[in-house]
């Protein structure tokens, strides 16, 4: 049987000398502090200045050791900061979209309400109306320019009424149901309208072309009075269509053919306002005094 070793375990030359560097280490600087120790009490001064070289000769590798976690600090902070931007950006465009829709709903109300305020005004003015309803369709590719009432019989509404809009005439109603009834549009060319021009009352003849537009005759042979920008309104003549009613506006003036725009626009029109058809009033006889002088002046 083999003798048992005496060796302990793990028993090496390099242990010993690295424990034995340990110890040497641990007893300098037991004796480091003592002598700073003593220092310190026997001259202050000199461990003053001691502790001023000490604290000079640390302080670049501090500086240099806090450079580095505010630069690798700076890195997360940049980081975190784009991916925040990035969120906040889309915040501000929901925002942005949200207050865009607000400004939208609150000017197309505004306009609802000047459209009301001016059919209310309208319906004041002209006492003689049968019912003031919605516009609920137009033709716009059709050869026959018609527009849609949602109103009918069921409220006065019955064929040759006028219809008007604050803005001008537009059109005649020519079908009714007892819910709805049909406008022909002063632009069908079925449409003829008796007008005058306001800036010197020539008569004329509001002819639709059946494109939108208006084609305007005189009824009287000669020079081409229009003007690009004249204003026409209703006669009156021959009924059906009360006098100065805005019509048309002339954007084309061509030797003797005028093309002319309506002015009430049934795609822009919320509001229409169905009027009595105009009955003209006979002309009364003129009185004793009136012909007496009518005839003075003559002579």
């Amino acid at each position: 049987m083999a003798p048992p070793s005496t060796r302990r375990p793990g028993f090496s030359r390099r242990a010993q000398y690295g424990l034995f560097l340990g110890y040497v280490v641990a007893v300098a600087g037991v004796l480091f502090a003592l002598m700073l120790l003593t220092l310190s009490v026997i001259d202050p001064r000199g461990f003053g200045a001691l502790k001023g070289a000490a604290l000079d000769a640390t302080s670049p590798v501090s500086s240099a050791g806090r450079g580095i976690v505010n630069f690798f600090g700076g890195i997360g902070s940049t980081v975190g900061n784009y991916f925040n931007a990035g969120a906040q950006n889309d915040d501000l465009k929901r925002q942005l979209a949200a207050t865009r829709r607000k400004i939208v709903e609150a000017r197309a109300t505004e306009l609802e309400n000047q459209r009301l305020k001016a059919m209310l005004k309208l319906s004041e003015t002209v006492g003689d109306e049968v019912t003031v309803t919605r516009v609920v369709g137009s033709s716009f590719d059709s050869s026959r320019r018609l527009a849609t009432l949602s109103v009918g019989s069921g409220a006065g509404v019955a064929p040759g009424q006028p219809v008007r809009s604050p803005e001008g005439l537009i059109g005649r109603v020519i079908e009714t149901g007892r819910w709805a009834s049909r406008v022909l549009l002063v632009s069908d060319g079925a449409s003829s309208v008796p007008v005058r021009l306001v800036r010197d009352g020539t008569p004329a003849i509001a002819q639709g072309l059946g494109d939108g537009s208006i084609d305007l005759k005189t009824l009287e042979v000669g020079k081409n009075p229009f003007r690009r920008g004249d204003i026409l309104v209703t006669s009156g003549v021959g009924g059906v269509y009360p006098p100065n009613v805005p019509v048309a506006v002339v954007v084309r003036v061509e030797r003797e053919r005028t093309t002319a725009r309506p002015l009430a626009d049934p795609a822009t029109v919320d509001f229409a306002m169905v009027l009595r058809p105009f009955q003209p009033v006979a002309d009364q006889p003129l009185s004793q005094a009136t012909s007496e002088a009518l005839q003075g002046a003559a002579q």
